[in-house]
């Protein structure tokens, strides 16, 4: 069942391309660093904003998303208050030339800004190839690689959930922490992003230690991570490791070789709740894990499935939220609304899944709950912040 556990990770990532980080290098959008992106608009006139979606695809899976995001936009636009939008809609067929093609004809029509599309080199491609049109690209990506010039993403990113989480382990007595991860590219990113955290916030890193994606791989270097934790008494394991591919190996075979939950605590940078049957592992119990502002996810899922009678998909947010953004900012009437420096605004937004703010470097933070694990059930020890003048924001 588990020989390789590669097949899962795709959905797991929201955008995050493996073939991205290969070649973003050579072509991602030229920018001057800090240079203030974007179109002028007249608020006093509805704004053309181009949505670009995987439709098209030969892939099912891509042209449901497609759907979900479109209605999720169309619903924000439905919700904005006083302010009109006029949404075209671009199918990509989640391909990087299509994206580029589909950005410049966005452009050509008078959009003021995009939004998506949703896997990294297609959002890429859009981003640079209306880079010199000076207009802005909301991505659903969540691969930081790609976010800066004119390009910023509205996907969860690993960063903010390992920041969250460090944060919180940090105060309430974790202090040296292994970071442990799969030897993949997932893995690799996951590991960079909670590193940087751990760095962030005064923490020590004990330990970085990887293992290959099949189970017995995992239980061959079981022996080492656990005398790796002993050697640097490490009392925090960060594990990269997702639900439906390596956690539950990791979660089961490192307590079998002393690396208990009574020993260390353990720290998931993917949520533990996507996969309930997993809760019940003793490893888990008291764990910590980031969770969204559940009571915004689900007044979000509720008004989908009236208005569209189907529970929506877990990416369609995101589309919603850009609305959202986009909305709130050109309510304010100013002509630079949608340039950089007014998407930048400290105060962000509230989105489908909480508070969210895009950050100069194109990437963003979102308001998280810190969870853990207790008697089998997930338990809130720190609720998502509902605005970022909060302590730690």
């Amino acid at each position: 069942m588990y020989s390789r556990l590669t097949s899962t990770r795709r959905a797991i990532l929201m955008g995050f391309s493996i073939l991205a980080m290969a070649v973003l290098a050579s072509c991602v959008a030229s920018v001057p660093s800090g240079s203030n992106t974007g179109q002028r608009i007249n608020a006093g006139e509805p704004v053309e904003v181009a949505l670009l979606v995987p439709g098209g695809s030969l892939s099912e899976a891509d042209n449901f998303l497609a759907t979900n995001l479109e209605n999720a936009a169309r619903l924000a636009i439905a919700d904005l208050n006083g302010v009109a939008i006029e949404l075209r809609v671009y199918n990509t067929s989640a391909d990087a030339e299509t994206a580029a093609q589909a950005a410049r004809q966005a452009a050509n029509d008078g959009a003021k800004i995009i939004l998506g599309p949703l896997y990294a080199e297609a959002a890429n491609a859009a981003g640079v190839a209306v880079a010199a049109r000076n207009v802005n690209v909301l991505a659903f990506s969540n691969n930081t690689s790609i976010a800066g010039g004119n390009v910023f993403i509205l996907g969860q990113t690993f960063l903010n959930t390992a920041n969250r989480l460090v944060r919180f382990a940090t105060a309430t007595g974790s202090s040296n922490y292994m970071i442990l991860h799969g030897d993949d590219l997932q893995g690799a990113f996951g590991r960079d992003a909670i590193e940087t955290a751990i760095r962030r916030n005064g923490a020590t890193i004990s330990s970085i230690e990887s293992y290959p994606l099949s189970q017995q791989a995992i239980v061959d270097r079981a022996p080492e991570i656990a005398d790796a934790a002993e050697l640097t008494f490490t009392d925090t394991v960060f594990m990269t490791a997702g639900v439906n591919a390596d956690l539950p190996i990791v979660a089961t075979v490192l307590p079998e070789r002393g690396l208990s939950s009574e020993t260390v605590r353990y720290i998931g940078l993917t949520r533990w709740d996507a996969a309930p049957q997993l809760l019940a592992l003793p490893a888990l119990q008291n764990g910590l894990f980031a969770v969204p502002d559940a009571q915004m996810s689900a007044l979000f899922e509720a008004r989908y499935e009236a208005t569209f009678g189907a529970t929506p998909h877990p990416l369609a947010g995101l589309a919603y939220d850009g609305i959202a953004a986009i909305g709130a900012l050109v309510a304010t009437g100013k002509s630079d609304a949608l340039t950089a420096s007014s998407l930048t605004q400290a105060q962000g937004f509230q989105g489908t899944s909480g508070i969210f703010r895009f950050l100069p470097d194109g990437s963003n933070e979102r308001g998280l709950a810190v969870a853990t694990v207790e008697n089998n059930q997930v338990v809130i020890l720190d609720p998502a912040p509902r605005s970022f003048g909060r302590a730690g924001f």
